[in-house]
């Protein structure tokens, strides 16, 4: 299963997906294709990740609507290099990603969205850190929405948009942002590598 869809592209079963983003990016191509390339990326690698992770069972559909959507939030942020010129800031696309699938429909991939920063946040880190984040638990939980917070670690949405980050470049970025972040990555590493 997992290795069809990763020779698949773009067809039926992402049409409720690009249906979404091309109705909220309708007015912001670049937006759009940035979202699109970096949004197939991760889902590749998460599928090759499930595809040699069979014991780990995890749902495909989930996997790839989840991969695809995890950063629809981006058009509300201000982040002009991705051509978003919304009014919050960047480290909020997440929850609000997390609102528009709700209105959506799809609370279950909502939760991907929200929980896919860094390698999650605690309430603790944000409320330690002042984040202007919703004051809740913002951890991946399910295997989903762990694999997908860790394929999306792999690509950027800046320069080099197809060029997969190395560990050693993904580890140096993640202890920046505290030792949890860290820990976690490489708790990940040892499941899905």
């Amino acid at each position: 299963m997992f290795q069809y869809m990763l020779n698949i592209g773009i067809n039926e079963l992402m049409k409720r997906e690009f249906e979404i983003i091309s109705k909220h990016y309708i007015n912001n191509k670049k937006a759009k294709d940035i979202l699109l390339l970096h949004s197939l990326l991760v889902r590749d690698k998460a599928i090759r990740i499930a595809g040699n992770n069979p014991q780990l069972k995890i749902n495909p559909e989930i996997l790839e609507q989840g991969a695809l959507l995890h950063d629809i939030g981006i058009f509300y942020t201000n982040a002009p290099e991705f051509g978003c010129y919304g009014t919050f800031p960047y480290i909020c696309h997440g929850y609000l990603g997390r609102e528009l699938l709700e209105k959506e429909g799809l609370g279950e991939i909502s939760l991907i969205a929200e929980r896919h920063t860094g390698t999650g946040l605690s309430l603790e880190e944000i409320k330690q850190q002042n984040l202007p984040l919703p004051h809740r638990n913002m951890i991946p939980i399910t295997i989903e929405e762990q694999l997908v917070c860790f394929a999306d670690k792999f690509y950027s949405k800046g320069n080099n948009l197809r060029n997969e980050i190395s560990l050693k470049k993904i580890r140096i970025k993640l202890s920046k942002h505290g030792n949890n972040q860290l820990l976690q990555f490489n708790k990940w590493c040892e499941v899905f590598l």
